[in-house]
């Protein structure tokens, strides 16, 4: 399925996912969900998953795939995924220009 929704990969953040699925013995990809709930009213979730659901909207770069259901795009259009490493440590990072505030963890936010 081609996307049409605007949501971006950086290319640290392909790098570890490719690193990431490489190490596994299957063909996964990351998938992103938005849920309710966190300190901030909503919190994304990231799991690597084999099967590629109906409603899902596939983003690539370089290879590494991110899967949405479509029904979470009214959240994140316009965000890019992010891998950062610094001295607190390993993470990917949503920078979303919907969000009206975000929890210090990062993975939570309001809109």
């Amino acid at each position: 399925m081609v996307n049409i929704e605007k949501f971006e990969i950086s290319k640290g953040a392909a790098q570890r996912i490719n690193e990431i699925v490489a190490q596994e013995s299957e063909n996964l990809h990351l998938r992103i969900s938005v849920l309710g709930g966190g300190c901030a009213g909503f919190s994304y979730k990231f799991d690597l998953v084999k099967k590629i659901d109906e409603g899902d909207l596939i983003f690539e770069k370089d290879g590494a795939k991110i899967l949405i259901d479509k029904t979470f795009m009214p959240y994140l259009i316009g965000s890019i995924i992010e891998f950062e490493d610094d001295l607190i440590g390993k993470s990917f990072k949503i920078n979303n220009p919907n969000a009206t505030s975000s929890c210090g963890c990062g993975t939570s936010f309001s809109i």
